[in-house]
């Protein structure tokens, strides 16, 4: 794929940065002109039909024009980028956005700067927890078959879930449950509790099963949606860029893709084995709804430890050698952030 000539590569170059800047197929005429070559139109339109014969560049139907393809962008972020880093003042103004505080506050902030200073979606998919584990259980009567269950974690999170049950219980059951529960399984995890209960309840008196089960099952998802989550933030500014809001079922993909969640954590979750910025290219995320997009990705830390990752979602005509700055300071500013030395 290296294999192009000195010449070639400045025309792609060229080319590229055109079709990005303008958004309109770029023609040979336009391509001497700006290449800064001593080119004919002629030489410039055999360079591009070579271009377009290994996949670079295409001709869309309407236009004498090429646009680039996803290999072409490819080629032109890997090979011929030139980066604008950000200026210094711009990157203490940021510094001034991203100052330790609580990290779920910090995590929602990195996420709308990278949405304000991109234009594009911003997204960072905040460290994963360990494992919830259980301090203490407590029940109390709301009605006759409401109870209102309250879970305090060993890290002091206090999780309140409804259960609904068929038959009432009186407050001495209630107490009983609770003591049974908090003396066999305070300090373990949901996954080990479940292990525990599935086997004991064999031995407990069948008319705790119900409560038992459903004391379990509430917990278990509440500790399931304090796992792992990602803030998104500018999905709306996606709304506003043409090459994304002419193919409106599309669109509906990519918001879908949005609300499920597990394949774009999935994806984000790829940055964390690799060093510094990622750039998944159309099709190269492998998750269809982004086949029009570009994801920038970077892994941050807490003291030297990759703990999440951030990232920019857009069309792949963006100003890569912009954005590829910012998605890598945000990291850098975020790790800084969330880190105790700092």
């Amino acid at each position: 794929m290296n294999s192009l000539d000195a010449r070639s590569q400045i025309l792609l170059k060229t080319l590229i940065e055109r079709y990005i800047a303008d958004g309109q197929p770029v023609g040979s005429r336009a391509l001497s002109r700006f290449s800064g070559l001593e080119l004919s139109p002629a030489t410039v339109r055999n360079v591009m039909s070579d271009l377009e014969e290994m996949g670079f560049i295409a001709s869309p139907h309407t236009s004498a024009g090429r646009i680039p393809t996803a290999r072409g962008y490819r080629f032109f972020v890997d090979s011929l980028l030139t980066m604008q880093p950000l200026e210094s003042a711009r990157v203490r103004a940021l510094q001034g956005q991203l100052v330790p505080d609580q990290p779920q506050r910090l995590i929602n902030s990195a996420s709308h700067l990278l949405s304000e200073l991109t234009q594009f979606a911003g997204v960072v998919v905040a460290p994963r927890k360990d494992a919830v584990r259980i301090r203490q259980f407590e029940f109390i009567s709301l009605a006759e078959n409401r109870i209102l269950l309250i879970i305090v974690t060993t890290a002091g999170d206090v999780q309140n879930r409804i259960l609904i049950t068929r038959r009432a219980y009186t407050a001495s059951e209630l107490t009983g449950a609770a003591t049974y529960l908090n003396e066999h399984f305070a300090g373990l995890s949901f996954d080990e509790i479940r292990r525990r209960v599935t086997a004991e309840l064999r031995q407990l008196r069948s008319d705790m099963d119900e409560l038992m089960t459903a004391t379990v099952d509430a917990g278990s998802q509440a500790a399931e949606e304090t796992a792992t989550h990602y803030v998104i933030s500018g999905e709306t500014n996606l709304l506003d860029v043409e090459d994304l809001s002419s193919n409106m079922s599309r669109l509906r993909e990519l918001f879908k893709l949005f609300e499920q969640r597990t394949g774009l954590i999935q994806l984000l979750d790829l940055s964390n084995r690799a060093e510094g910025v990622q750039i998944f290219i159309g099709g190269e995320s492998g998750l269809a709804p982004l086949d029009g997009c570009s994801v920038i990705t970077a892994p941050y830390e807490v003291d030297g430890q990759i703990v999440g990752s951030l990232g920019v979602i857009g069309p792949t005509r963006m100003a890569y050698d912009r954005v590829i700055p910012i998605v890598d300071i945000t990291a850098r500013l975020l790790s800084n952030a969330l880190s105790s030395k700092h």
